[in-house]
């Protein structure tokens, strides 16, 4: 019996901000606009199949997950590709990141997960890809985890999001009605949570108070951002639009946010980089990215500042941009 081998990687998404738009009953429709940063680190998915009935078997490497996100995929799949349902699957999940802390990892499992499952069965590379964006991102809209994640990695680099949507749709995965594009950068960034699970994307983006001061904060931050060219001489203004959106919203203070912040921030000042650094809030998650203000800066700084934050038991994690598509 033959077995079908494949593998799909896909880096996390930190969103720095973001509307929702979920009005349309189109999920392709739905999603948001709003900025971040694509990283290199996200999830790797290995699948083995052999013949059989669409059968599923999810193993993670280290710690476990819940296992019903790739459920999601592999029915969506099926929907679309009959032929993988002629095959039951085992499928192994390396998590570089934890899950639930405004790191991606939904998106970025979801788009690994279909990719492997495509490629076992030898789709190739540029259709497994669209439609392993277009799978994720109606995954994403099903389960209330994500937005604009989906959108964002199909991009890559530092993104921005012009129009909410799946960044491809349809039977010949044609482009949008989701547009983003995106930049590149070789700056280092340092990734930080508390040693706690966080708080689920759909408290917030599922709730009517918070789905209106996120969207209207949302749209502020975009007013600029949203504009003109989209290059790296704009990363000052998405710092600070980034910033902006935090306390504006107010996701700053809820979930003891602040606290987080503020103790990440005192590292910073209690370090030698004080005047080189800024703290962000990924949203919608209990952490922090650690962004140079200056993108030559380098990344003498990075294990200097792990092991201040790590002597204070926070989390940390080195990465860097991710490639643009």
């Amino acid at each position: 019996m033959a077995t079908m081998l494949g593998r799909g990687q896909c880096g996390g998404h930190l969103s720095l901000f973001f509307t929702i738009e979920d009005c349309s009953s189109d999920l392709l429709l739905q999603g948001s606009r709003g900025a971040g940063i694509c990283i290199q680190d996200g999830v790797e998915a290995i699948a083995r199949g052999e013949e059989g009935k669409g059968l599923l078997q999810v193993k993670f490497l280290g710690r476990e997950y819940d296992g019903s996100l790739y459920q999601f995929v592999l029915e969506e799949l099926v929907d679309i590709i009959p032929e993988v349902g002629k095959f039951d699957w085992e499928l192994g999940i390396r998590m570089v990141l934890p899950s639930s802390q405004g790191f991606g990892m939904s998106a970025s499992g979801a788009v690994a997960s279909a990719i492997a499952f495509q490629r076992a069965i030898g789709i190739p590379h540029e259709e497994c890809l669209r439609r392993s964006f277009m799978v994720a991102h109606i995954v994403e809209r099903k389960r209330s985890s994500g937005l604009g994640d989906t959108t964002a990695l199909s991009a890559g680099g530092v993104e921005r999001r012009v129009a909410a949507g799946s960044p491809y749709s349809g039977s010949l995965l044609k482009i949008g009605p989701g547009k983003s594009e995106g930049w590149y950068s070789d700056a280092p960034i340092l990734l930080c949570w508390r040693k706690k699970t966080g708080t689920h994307t759909s408290r917030y983006i599922d709730d009517i108070v918070w789905k209106r001061r996120i969207s209207e904060a949302g749209k502020l931050a975009m007013e600029g951002v949203g504009a003109g060219d989209w290059e790296s001489h704009r990363w000052t203004e998405l710092i600070e639009a980034s910033r902006f959106f935090a306390s504006e919203s107010g996701l700053d203070v809820d979930a003891s946010r602040a606290d987080f912040l503020g103790s990440v921030d005192d590292a910073i000042r209690n370090s030698i980089f004080s005047e080189e650094l800024t703290p962000l809030l990924c949203m919608l998650g209990e952490s922090v990215v650690i962004v140079p203000n200056n993108l030559q800066f380098g990344e003498g700084w990075i294990k200097h500042l792990s092991e201040l934050l790590e002597s204070s038991e926070i989390s940390t994690f080195p990465s860097r941009i991710s490639q643009v598509r």
